[in-house]
């Protein structure tokens, strides 16, 4: 955090130090301070109205998306992208319902768009484990009759903030075949994964048994993108073609089979995992990655130090690596690789 962030105005910065004493926990107060000086920085930077209703909403929006997926943080959640276009009678729809069933028999829950087609199909799959986060469009008005009323249906002005919630609360994205805004989603979460801005998550992308829209998607990669050198084939780690629900369900499901989550220290990358992997194991895997190890091999740990003041789940048994934070598609490849182990 930049501590000495002020608006270097005495008598201002006092009065924002006492209000942010009064109203934080000595855990939040350097956050909540910075927010109150980013406030006052507005007003007296002399932002127009149009900034100010930008910034007021945008952050009004954040807070209730914010409070709303709080009480459900320790469920992992999945994301389902799709045309909101696709027919009740398709087969897209049906196998994104029956998705939606058979994740939620898995313990996830899902987000969605909150429209029509394969958002509504995700929703009636989910029941009561469905959100929604819905943006007001000409042809998506209302939101489609699945969606669970109340707080899990969460309305938004910008694409923007909804899609930060949609990454920031997920744990897994799932694409069916879609327009623009499909692949806007995936290629979003793409390049987010690809340069290490979110945390590693399964992207799935869902075909009919004999489609080729994702297949046609993959030929246009490969000759115009891997091709001319856009991309590496390490790329392609980032993500599955699937042509079934049940390859799907185990796409998602199977990446957290011994992986748990990760957290990145200064100097060493800690894996936490649902069961512990013996070191020589562990050895094959540090020779195997050796090209993304900065210095060293990939040992049993213990916690990082924020990890044990938050009590970010010590129970759990841990794996560190000297991680060169830049091999992200790599990085992706080890969590496969360790999820492999209890196949």
């Amino acid at each position: 955090m930049h501590k000495h962030y002020k608006t270097d105005i005495a008598k201002i910065d006092a009065e924002i130090e006492s209000l942010s004493k009064k109203y934080s926990s000595i855990h939040s107060r350097e956050y909540i301070r910075q927010l109150f000086t980013t406030v006052i920085k507005l007003y007296l930077e002399e932002a127009d109205e149009h900034d100010l209703y930008l910034a007021n909403v945008t952050l009004k929006e954040l807070r209730h998306i914010f409070r709303i997926f709080s009480p459900y943080r320790s469920v992992k959640k999945v994301d389902i992208f799709g045309s909101h276009r696709t027919p009740p009678d398709s087969q897209e729809y049906k196998m994104a319902l029956e998705f939606a069933q058979k994740i939620v028999a898995k313990d996830f829950m899902v987000i969605t768009g909150g429209g029509g087609g394969v958002m509504e199909a995700g929703n009636c799959g989910a029941g009561k484990e469905g959100f929604a986060i819905k943006i007001q469009l000409p042809l998506e008005m209302r939101p489609n009759p699945f969606v669970c009323k109340g707080e899990k249906l969460i309305n938004v002005n910008y694409f923007f903030t909804r899609k930060l919630a949609f990454i920031k609360e997920s744990d897994a994205t799932v694409l069916f075949p879609g327009g623009f805004g499909t692949h806007d989603e995936g290629f979003e979460v793409l390049t987010l994964l690809q340069t290490g801005k979110t945390l590693p998550r399964p992207i799935v992308m869902v075909d009919t048994p004999k489609g080729k829209y994702w297949k046609g998607w993959l030929e246009f990669v490969h000759k115009h993108m891997l091709k001319n050198s856009y991309l590496t084939r390490n790329d392609d780690s980032l993500y599955r073609i699937v042509y079934s629900v049940d390859a799907a369900v185990e796409e998602v499901a199977g990446f957290y089979r011994t992986y748990h989550s990760i957290a990145y220290g200064k100097e060493l990358t800690v894996i936490r995992l649902n069961s512990r992997i013996n070191e020589k194991i562990l050895n094959k895997f540090s020779k195997k990655y050796k090209d993304i190890l900065a210095d060293g091999g990939i040992t049993p740990t213990g916690p990082l130090p924020f990890e044990v003041r938050n009590k970010l789940f010590l129970h759990l048994p841990r794996i560190g690596l000297p991680f060169d934070k830049k091999s992200y598609p790599r990085l992706i490849a080890l969590i496969r690789d360790i999820n492999k182990l209890t196949n």
